[in-house]
């Protein structure tokens, strides 16, 4: 079989019937099985062989809405990591619909108990519409992107404008109150967390709880069924929310994992997939260092085992999921959740492994944005920096740094800026320009925004796991209480510190992603591992947010957008531009340019970033910061200066009229202002 007369992965409905398509390299007998409507096996359809271990086959009269399963007879032969048993019903790796729940029990487990009654079953579903092409999809550079993480339920589940049918649902996101509050915002594209089809993990289960965020997932093709309302289809739903979202000018794109699945460990998880069809090839395996006869899971992703995409055959199922996504139901792009384990071949990731390539040789994938969570668990496994273009990256140094600025860290001035000036640092020596980085100060990992200004320890009880969960290390400071407090002057400190941060991830050089809710105030009560809380605390509190900071991250945005010298696709030189000025020059509080000496200063926590904008047909801005207190005064280059946004204002007034100022201006304690020099009279 030629690699062109290979079928798709998955259920193909045609004229005959519709043909069957799964990959084992170890199989003896691969069966398709075939279930009526009371959930009963009716038949079972065996497939054919072909070279490459693809199994494959037409079974006439099965139309769409069929539910199937795949069984798998083969070695179970842990010593060479093989556990093929034919009792487990597996769900299709590459279904494009998944309908009802995984009941977690031991039958899911045990050797030669059948598992069919707890499983979830594969529909034979096509696609919900004709390809989307180039046309309907809105023209979004790069340098003028701004990211909205979205999470599908918590975005929509409080919206009181949202009919309540429809909220946490896919029909919710393409609602037009949503998604006229992403277009005032600033936004032009969101990406939503998870929503390939996911389960809850055993261990929840048994305690009551749910995954929320849907890292778990056990369909790559398939839209989270849980997304979609009673009945409904969930492709044919989320297509419609993505038009919505494109027809006001945003893009989509989705967080996506396949570093692992729902199986967990493999002497102690459910054969639920993969791992029935053959877990030797797609799972990283290793010898147990303890000195057990069984293969081990090689697991850098905290998740119990790590997908190999080694395996031609698994890479092929990645690169057809994602060519379903983007033609069957529009998306524009993928940020790829820990994806060096992605690109590890024998040993550490590998920047040159063969699925960066092959991704690039798609022709489907041409113009789709690739974005990297750039690291993983494992050894070697920090890749920042080191991916090809048109790769993109997310920046966890520019949120450490940002952070350490405006919690006061000794010595961070000098970092803050290198971030300000699109890390070039990280991103310079690689090719790619500014938009390689993926700015950002909070994202579902970790805490809100409202809650990095207000807890210095994480508070994860809610969890279940004792105050364990999570990392107690997020750069945070409550400005001198824990938590909740009505003193005035703790208030009013965190909501200065809240917009000097908003303010530096709109006016870094990069790419700026927003964490949905952040802007009206989103808080987890500090949980910074919020993946369980399910009793929608953390759901964005569209009846009780803080309106005036929407709009002052609107204002941010709305200037970021106005002044090209925000979002230069260059690198920055501190070189005179076309009028002579410096493209950017670091001025201290008195005027003068910093030394080495300056930068090299633990104590110092304020400065003036001056952008001449003449290269990019722009003007002068200039960025004053003053990361503690007290109040500083800061000597502006000659000219005359108006002031365009100001930490210090809780809510922009746009039909006020700018306050001008020339030679001086005090910058206040936690205080950020952009000021743009206004042409000469």
């Amino acid at each position: 079989m030629t690699h062109e007369d290979r079928p798709t992965y998955g259920a193909t409905v045609t004229d005959g019937g519709t043909r069957f398509a799964a990959f084992s390299g170890v199989a003896e007998r691969v069966e398709v099985c075939l279930f009526d409507d009371a959930r009963h096996e009716a038949d079972r359809v065996p497939l054919v062989a072909s070279a490459g271990g693809v199994w494959s086959g037409l079974v006439g009269g099965v139309q769409a809405g069929q539910r199937y399963g795949y069984r798998v007879h083969g070695p179970f032969d842990p010593a060479a990591g093989h556990r093929c048993d034919p009792a487990k019903l597996l769900v299709d790796p590459a279904a494009r619909r998944i309908e009802g729940a995984l009941t977690w029990s031991p039958e899911l487990v045990a050797r030669g108990v059948d598992s069919a009654p707890f499983v979830p079953r594969s529909v034979v579903a096509v696609a919900p519409g004709p390809p989307v092409t180039a046309d309907e999809r809105p023209n979004r550079p790069f340098d003028r992107t701004v990211i909205y993480e979205a999470h599908v339920e918590g975005l929509t589940a409080r919206h009181p404008s949202v009919p309540a049918e429809q909220r946490g649902t896919y029909r919710g996101l393409g609602h037009p109150a949503v998604v006229a509050h992403l277009v005032d915002l600033g936004v032009t594209t969101v990406e939503l967390m998870p929503v390939q089809h996911f389960v809850t993990e055993a261990r929840l289960a048994a305690a009551g709880r749910r995954n929320v965020w849907g890292y778990n997932p056990i369909g790559w093709s398939a839209p989270h069924a849980g997304y979609a309302t009673p009945g409904a289809d969930p492709a044919t739903e989320l297509r419609s929310a993505i038009r919505a979202l494109h027809e006001a000018g945003i893009t989509v794109w989705l967080d996506v994992v396949f570093n692992h699945t729902a199986e967990w460990r493999a002497q102690t998880g459910p054969t639920l997939s993969l791992r029935g069809f053959d877990a030797a090839a797609c799972y990283r395996l290793r010898p147990d260092p303890a000195g057990g006869a069984e293969l081990i899971d090689d697991d850098v992703t905290g998740c119990g085992h790590t997908v190999d995409l080694r395996q031609p055959e698994l890479r092929r199922l990645v690169r057809e999921s994602l060519v379903r996504w983007v033609t069957e139901l529009g998306v524009d792009g993928f940020r790829f959740d820990l994806a060096a384990a992605l690109l590890r071949e024998d040993g550490d990731p590998d920047p040159a492994a063969p699925l960066l390539a092959e991704l690039a040789a798609e022709p489907a994938l041409a113009g789709i944005a690739l974005v990297a969570e750039p690291w993983d668990l494992g050894h070697g496994g920090y890749l920042l920096g080191r991916l090809p273009a048109p790769w993109h990256e997310w920046n966890d140094r520019f949120r450490g740094d940002v952070r350490d600025l405006w919690r006061g860290a000794p010595g961070a001035l000098g970092r803050w800026a290198t971030r300000m000036a699109g890390s070039a640092d990280v991103f310079g020596s690689s090719g790619r320009s500014p938009t390689a980085s993926v700015n950002f100060v909070t994202a579902h990992d970790g805490f809100t925004l409202a809650d990095l200004v207000s807890y210095d320890h994480k508070h994860n009880k809610a969890n279940g796991e004792h105050n364990t969960d999570g990392s107690d290390d997020d750069h945070s400071w409550n400005g001198g209480a824990e938590g909740p407090t009505d003193d005035p002057a703790v208030r009013a400190n965190r909501a200065a510190r809240q917009r000097a941060l908003l303010a530096s991830l709109a006016f870094a050089h990069g790419i700026p992603m927003l964490s949905g809710g952040d802007e009206i105030g989103r808080t987890q009560g500090g949980n910074n591992n919020g993946y369980v809380l399910a009793d929608g605390s953390a759901w964005v509190p569209w009846d009780a947010g803080d309106e005036d900071l929407s709009r002052w991250v609107a204002a941010a945005f709305a200037l970021r957008h106005e002044h090209p010298v925000l979002r230069r696709t260059d690198w920055l030189s501190g070189q005179p531009g076309p009028d002579g000025g410096l493209d950017v020059a670091w001025r201290r509080p008195d005027g003068a340019l910093m030394t080495d000496q300056d930068w090299s200063d633990p104590a110092r926590h304020a400065l003036l970033m001056v952008l001449d904008g003449a290269a990019v047909d722009d003007g002068v801005l200039a960025l004053a910061v003053n990361a503690t207190g007290p109040a500083v005064t800061v000597t502006l280059p000659d000219g005359r200066w108006r002031v365009r946004l100001d930490a210090s204002v809780a809510r922009p007034r746009p039909a006020d009229p700018p306050r001008e100022v020339s030679d001086t201006i005090e910058v206040p304690a936690f205080g950020f202002l952009l000021l743009e020099r206004r042409p000469p009279r």
